[in-house]
């Protein structure tokens, strides 16, 4: 009966969503997780995760595999952080998905059931990707300048260390959401520390602020 109403919940939400037992194989699939990646709740219910999505993280590991629910089913910490996964569409299309987890306990007689609920974030990560190849370029021209003997722009206002190393991290491809998280701040306060950068600086968005920042040697 839980389960049920589970379910229930799970159809009326707009994030694809499907329940998974701990052995990796789908409970449950909405009509949400459908229209975005084309499988209908006939073609996955019953099948491995992985083996019908292939999941990959960042790093280009496998995830999502029976071992990995197996783990999230038995952890006492049913506060389980969001993580990225790259999975495969029906229509061979890759598709990058923000993935929260939720335990769902529904009875002593019946395994715990992992719950994800996803959102694409396709474009973001090509944003990203495209915000790194374009600080690759910047510290490519910032060293063919030393190089050439080019004169250092003129002094600006001394960043603060948090500053520096928003903008290092940047420079290292990371993401607003991996910075503020390796520096224990919020979003907001990440934002007000790039937007004082960008005012020492005289620079208008992240890409020009590190860019700057690496010419005058300040990261």
């Amino acid at each position: 009966m839980l389960q049920l109403e589970l379910n229930e919940v799970l159809e009326e939400t707009a994030d694809a969503a499907f329940s998974v037992d701990p052995q990796g194989e789908i409970r449950f699939w909405n009509a949400s997780a459908k229209n975005l990646l084309g499988y209908a709740p006939s073609e996955t219910v019953g099948k491995n995760v992985h083996t019908l999505l292939r999941c990959r993280d960042a790093l280009g590991t496998k995830t999502c595999t029976g071992d990995f629910y197996a783990r999230q089913a038995t952890t006492e910490n049913c506060r389980i952080p969001n993580f990225d996964v790259q999975v495969t569409a029906r229509s061979g299309r890759k598709i990058w998905l923000d993935m929260s987890t939720l335990i769902f306990n529904h009875g002593r007689t019946h395994p715990r059931l992992v719950v994800h609920l996803a959102r694409d974030i396709t474009k973001r990560k090509q944003q990203e990707e495209l915000l790194h190849n374009l600080l690759e370029v910047s510290k490519q021209i910032v060293v063919m300048s030393d190089g050439n003997g080019a004169a250092r722009p003129a002094p600006v206002s001394p960043l603060s260390e948090q500053e520096q190393r928003i903008l290092r991290l940047f420079s290292e491809g990371k993401n607003s959401a991996e910075i503020a998280q390796k520096l224990g701040i919020s979003l907001q306060t990440l934002r007000n520390h790039l937007h004082h950068a960008n005012e020492k600086l005289g620079t208008r968005n992240r890409l020009e602020a590190v860019t700057h920042a690496m010419h005058r040697n300040l990261i």
